[in-house]
Order: C-alpha cells, then sequence, then structure tokens
C-alpha cells in the first residue's frame, strides 16, 4: 500500500486501530491494556520523531508487539509505507505490499540465533555488494522500551563497542562483505532482538535478527507468600536467584514444555500472565489452555509474582546430605569451597545437567526444595519432572540437607 501522507498523520491514523484490534483479540474489556499510558509514550516519540524517520515508528510497532505480548501470535507484520520524505516502516495488517527489502544487505537465513550463558555465538549481517562508503551499527532493541542501546558502530577498519556489551563484541570481519557481530561471554540479558544497521548517507538499512537462550522458566515467590513484588521487586528477586525476569517468548515455550502454574507473575515486558495447560475452577476457570493474561500493570503499586528465567550453568550443583539448619547448610558448603545454591541454579541443573535427587535440600534463599528428572512413587507425589518444593520451613529446623554451587 502507498500513499502520501506525513509520519505523524500516519501514526494517529494507525495506532487507536491497532490497540482496538489489541482489545478484540484478546476479547476481555476487563483486562485493560492501560492505553492512555501507552499512548501517551507513542505519541511523544511520534512528536520528536522527524519526517521519514523509520527507526521511530519500527519502536513504536515493536513496543506495542512486546507489550501486548504478541496477541497476533506472529507478531506485526512489516510492509511499506510511503511517507513524506522518504522511508518505510512497520505498518501492520494494512499492508498490502510486501517490503522490497534492502539494497545492499543480504536478507539473514535464519533471523532467530540460539545460544546459552557463557558461550560465543556470531549474529549474521552479510552484504551483497558494498556501497563506495558505509558504516555499520549494531545495536538492540531494548524490551518494552522506545529506544535502542548502540552496541558497536565501524568507521572503516576500526570499531567502537558502546556500553556494557559493547565490551564483549566484536565485528567477525570473515571477509571484506562481513559485518556480522561476534558476542563472548553471552549473559542472561543478551537475549533479545538486535540490528544491524548500514549507514551510507543516501538511504540507510537494516536486518533484524533475534538472540535466544536456552534455558528454564521457574515461577518464583518470596517467603512473605504470594503477590509480594511491585515490577523493580520481582526483577531484583529474579537476578538474586541466578535469573532475570523472563520475556513473553520464554513464558511461552516454558507452557509448550508443560509449564502449569495458576499464580499469576511479571514478566519483562511489564505485563502480568500466568500459564495453565488444565483449565480448572481455581486457575482462571473454564476456557482453553494457553497463556491467561492480566495486560501490563502499574509497575509500581501493582503486587504479583515473578516468572524467572535462566540459563546454563558454568558450575555445578551437588547435595550434601544430613539433617542441617539453615546456618549449618552454609558452612557445609563453605567446608566444599561452595556456596549455598540459588533457585536458578537448582533449575538449571535439572534442566541441564539432569539432577535428580529425592532429598530436600536448603538453598540460599531459605526455602527447601528437590529436583525430580525421573518421576516415582514415594518422591513428590507428582507424574510430571520438576523441582518440587516444602516452602519456607524456619531456619532453625534441622530437618534437611542443602544443595551447593561451586564453580
Amino acid at each position: 500500500m502507498q500513499g502520501r501522507i506525513s509520519l505523524p498523520t500516519l501514526c494517529h491514523f494507525l495506532l487507536p486501530w491497532a490497540f482496538t484490534t489489541f482489545h478484540s483479540t484478546l476479547g476481555d474489556s476487563g483486562k485493560t491494556l492501560a492505553l492512555p499510558r501507552i499512548w501517551g509514550t507513542v505519541v511523544g516519540k511520534v512528536e520528536r520523531a522527524a519526517v521519514g524517520d523509520t527507526l521511530g515508528l519500527r519502536l513504536i510497532a515493536e513496543a506495542m508487539e512486546e507489550r501486548v505480548g504478541g496477541a497476533w501470535g506472529t507478531g506485526i507484520w512489516v510492509g511499506t509505507w510511503g511517507i513524506e520524505g522518504g522511508g518505510s516502516c512497520h505498518c501492520g495488517p494494512l499492508c498490502s505490499a510486501p517490503h522490497p527489502g534492502p539494497h545492499y544487505l543480504l536478507p539473514p537465513i535464519h533471523e532467530v540465533v540460539h545460544s546459552r550463558r557463557g558461550a560465543t555465538t556470531t549474529l549474521p549481517c552479510v552484504l551483497g555488494a558494498p556501497p563506495p562508503s558505509y558504516k555499520v551499527r549494531w545495536s538492540k532493541v531494548e524490551p518494552g522500551e522506545l529506544q535502542e542501546t548502540p552496541i558497536l558502530i565501524t568507521n572503516g577498519p576500526h570499531a567502537r563497542g558502546y556500553g556494557p556489551l559493547g565490551g564483549r563484541a566484536r565485528m567477525r570481519r570473515g571477509h571484506r562483505l562481513d559485518a556480522s557481530l561476534v558476542i563472548a561471554g553471552v549473559r542472561l540479558e543478551d537475549e533479545g532482538r538486535y540490528r544491524c544497521e548500514l549507514i551510507n548517507g543516501i538511504e540507510d538499512e537494516s536486518v533484524a535478527l533475534t538472540l535466544r537462550l536456552e534455558g528454564v522458566v521457574f515461577p518464583y515467590q518470596p517467603s512473605r507468600g504470594r503477590y509480594q513484588f511491585n515490577y523493580y521487586e520481582a526483577k531484583q528477586a529474579c537476578e538474586e536467584q541466578d535469573g532475570r525476569l523472563a520475556t513473553y517468548a520464554q513464558l511461552y515455550q516454558a507452557w509448550t514444555e508443560g509449564l502449569d502454574w495458576c499464580n499469576a507473575g511479571w514478566l519483562l515486558e511489564g505485563s502480568v500472565r500466568y500459564p495453565v495447560l488444565t483449565a480448572r475452577a481455581p486457575c482462571g476457570g473454564p476456557g482453553r489452555p494457553g497463556i491467561r493474561s492480566y495486560g501490563p500493570r502499574d509497575r509500581k503499586r501493582d503486587r504479583y509474582d515473578a516468572f524467572c528465567f535462566t540459563s546454563e550453568l558454568s558450575g555445578q550443583v551437588f547435595f550434601v546430605p544430613g539433617r542441617l539448619t539453615l546456618s549449618e547448610a552454609h558452612a557445609a558448603c563453605r567446608r566444599r569451597g561452595a556456596m549455598v545454591a540459588k533457585v536458578g541454579h537448582l533449575y538449571a541443573a535439572w534442566k541441564f545437567s539432569g539432577l535428580d535427587q529425592c532429598d530436600g535440600g536448603w538453598l540460599a534463599d531459605g526455602s527447601v526444595r528437590f529436583p525430580i528428572t525421573t518421576p516415582r512413587p514415594r518422591c513428590g507425589g507428582l507424574p510430571d519432572p520438576g523441582v518440587r518444593s516444602f516452602g519456607f520451613p524456619r531456619p532453625q529446623q534441622a530437618a534437611y540437607g542443602t544443595y551447593c554451587y561451586s564453580e
């Protein structure tokens, strides 16, 4: 679809329609999407965008997709709008013509790159033919934010890194047309969407890729009980347990792998959801299985649990038997040159190392849990593999062993 309309006019027509579609898709007028709050943020971005600023509209579309959590299933479609001053942008299902594609950059064969924590990974970006002069700019699209964080910018044979990721990133330069990015020591926070942008001063173009970590999602609540975290407290709690807040995509993947949990929890994008495999009265009532949504919530005021994400460990988790108090558990791990394992450590060892131990053990947060890979009678009583929990016993209760973690 081509037209001669200005960027602000386009967005003022497009965004109300998009939000109406989101509401209709979710099918629940009671689950507000905080339209005024999101609208104000997006309009602010539009007003700051120059005419023909394609980056502004790309970020607006991506932010709408992330805040609602992919209500269309496959996300926002890409197409071409004729904008005064030139350029193109995300415009959703209103587009009827496919994007003509970049002139110099080759489309990636695989738009999703899989990796694990601690690995070295490459995000491919290759030129089909180079313009006379150009720079390459790599950036990361921050989840739920209308901004991109620069990682690395080239200037001829030289490259300059930016931010904490820039110190671990370099250009691969396997050949003269290679603009691929290499990231060493992949961390949990590195997962997300990246953009390789070719800047030649005439017609800039870019390709987008997603770095996805193999990992495990686990629900988390503190010893005080459920629904104690605002967004920022949930984010901190996950980090303290060797994880980070899970994304919607990570929660969806965990649901397809069997995660069924009735308590709602924060996700990285700021939405609140919970995964249901078997619909039942205490868990949202009858209906189809899926990811139930409360939509975006007030990050400071509203309180829920957290869904955390962690990935493969560089060390190992092992069990120390005994009838220990929590303080004795810490001492037992220290004597072995280790520390009491965190919740994320135990989930990662269960997921990636197949840790199977039918004995409750202390963890660093004061909870008692045990991992089961092969379900069996008198070992948790549940038919599926998982990490079982005894909750948070009194720290002085000498009744459990402990799980230790060593690098």
